[in-house]
């Protein structure tokens, strides 16, 4: 029976790959919530940071919220569905990035707090994100050249530490948030979590393709429903929110732009820019789809239009969101309009607080046990992108070493920081991402230079590395990873291509670097 109403490729024209699959109705429906409840902790959790240290109000607050949700929407659609040139057309969800915070933070102390303070925030963002643009509007020789920047061994290095450094986010939530870390946390919220955790793996592990598609959203609607009978998810909040929250660009006021915050912001955008291209490889390697420079490039033209729509209505820059990379690995569930759908429903509840405010009564221990699953297939994602580096030459192995090491020395000595440095250094530097990406970015170049052309470009282009990369189940890499890889272009889950054939378009792709099997536009120059 067919699964599918159509397969829609970047030119509008049929296409036999999952990534263009246009899935029933429901099922859309479905998988984007899915999409929405993963990502919607991370997302909401920027803004209430920000807002709380300038010292908003709780209707400012919410406010910051309901903006991040409607653009967050609007960034994902572009990024998914594609508007000419810009974005990627892949299963990719748009969140405001984390490395943001602490110099929004820092920038908006220095401008004093409060709606003020928003106001040079957002000047800096608007900024970045016309900056980052731009960036990906270079001559394709030129592009080329600054891809050559992030080889594997670099976007796998970062890939595996936003892995890792989210999962002590999701690990805290287990515990039941931040707040009760020091004492020790909660135990009940650690049951919530652990029960959470094991109802995913189980339905993953037992039940029927379409059950274990859909795992995650199971489990979370699982745990809440279990806390609120046992008195512990609270939805009191929902009869005290507006039924409408209307984002209306420049609320508080027309942006300021100085320069210090901007060349702050321009550096966080360079390393979201690492992000985005690591986030972009890695869901390319879990959806069998081959990524050339010029994907990448649509991908970051996403990145900078959304991160100065952001600014414009009143949010933050935006970036590939890593949590639902891992989402895409654990369902399965290949089609990018999917990613569309999530972003409908982040418009919806963006326009609606009362649906948002249900959302935000999941306890943190459910969401915690659903995303240390995520985190960890990120970080996974991460180090099947390594699996391609020749890690037994040592300059390769260093570069990964040496880059962990200094992507957890925020998280282990924080007090450094606050101690050696001044608030506007600290805030850029106090970032296990920020630290790791940079590092492997110069000890790459130190030890390996300069690629020439697409470091990323398919093994056809070097006939020696064929084997490897062409048939990553068959290198030499850990058995789990092949396996991994095995199943996500063989079994019989929504977007995959067991039922369809299709399994030769996806190994087709891999093979042909333009990318011409699904109808996709050759890379320019």
């Amino acid at each position: 029976m067919a699964r599918v109403a159509a397969r829609l490729s970047v030119n509008g024209e049929q296409s036999s790959h999952p990534v263009d699959e246009v899935l029933p109705l429901p099922k859309l429906a479905l998988y984007g919530f899915q999409h929405v409840l993963a990502f919607y902790a991370g997302a909401v959790i920027v803004p209430i940071l920000v807002g709380s240290a300038l010292k908003l109000s709780p209707e400012q607050l919410v406010y910051l919220i309901n903006a991040d949700l409607f653009t967050c929407g609007i960034a994902s659609i572009i990024q998914a569905w594609g508007v000419g040139r810009i974005g990627a057309r892949l299963p990719i969800i748009q969140g405001v990035t984390f490395t943001a915070v602490s110099p929004m933070i820092a920038i908006g102390l220095g401008a004093g707090g409060g709606t003020a303070a928003l106001l040079v925030i957002y000047g800096a963002v608007i900024t970045a994100g016309i900056a980052t643009f731009a960036f990906a509007w270079m001559p394709a020789r030129v592009f080329r050249v600054v891809m050559s920047l992030f080889p594997p061994v670099v976007t796998g290095t970062v890939i595996t530490i936003l892995g890792i450094v989210l999962l002590p986010v999701a690990l805290k939530d287990v515990v039941g948030g931040a707040p009760l870390v020091g004492d020790g946390g909660d135990p009940k919220q650690l049951a919530y979590a652990v029960g959470t955790m094991l109802f995913v793996l189980v339905m993953m592990r037992l039940g029927r393709p379409f059950v274990s598609s859909i795992a995650v959203l199971l489990g979370l609607v699982g745990g809440t429903l279990v806390a609120f009978a046992l008195g512990d998810a609270k939805f009191a909040a929902v009869g005290q929110s507006d039924w409408i929250g209307v984002t209306t660009p420049f609320h508080f006021g027309a942006p300021k732009f100085e320069w210090f915050p901007i060349l702050l912001m321009l550096i966080v955008m360079l390393i979201t820019m690492v992000e985005t291209t690591g986030d972009t490889y890695a869901v390319g390697e879990i959806v069998g789809k081959d990524i050339d420079s010029e994907t990448v490039a649509r991908a970051l033209r996403a990145d900078g239009a959304a991160t100065a729509i952001g600014g414009l209505l009143n949010s933050f820059p935006y970036v590939a969101f890593a949590e639902n990379v891992g989402l895409v690995r654990v369902t399965r569930v290949k089609s990018r309009f999917v990613v569309v759908a999530a972003g409908v429903i982040m418009i919806i509840l963006g326009l609606l607080p009362k649906a948002a405010a249900v959302v935000a009564a999941i306890p943190p221990g459910v969401l915690g046990g659903a995303a240390t699953v995520m985190f960890g297939m990120v970080a996974l994602a991460g180090i099947q992108t390594l699996g391609k580096v020749d890690l037994k030459e040592e300059k390769n192995a260093l570069i990964v070493g040496v880059a962990l090491a200094f992507a957890l020395f925020p998280a282990t000595v924080p007090a450094f920081f606050e101690k050696h440095m001044s608030v506007d250094l600290a805030s850029l530097l106090n970032s296990g991402v920020t630290l790791g990406a940079t590092a492997a970015i110069l000890m790459n170049l130190l030890f390996n230079g300069l690629g020439k052309g697409d470091p990323h470009a398919d093994p056809q282009a070097a006939p020696d590395a064929a084997p490897e990369v062409v048939l990553p189940a068959q290198a030499d890499a850990p058995v789990a990873l092949a396996a991994a890889h095995k199943a996500d272009g063989s079994d019989g889950s929504d977007g995959s291509n067991a039922t369809d054939g299709s399994d030769k378009a996806d190994k087709a792709a891999v093979r042909d670097p333009a990318g011409t099997t699904d109808g996709a536009a050759t890379p320019a120059g």
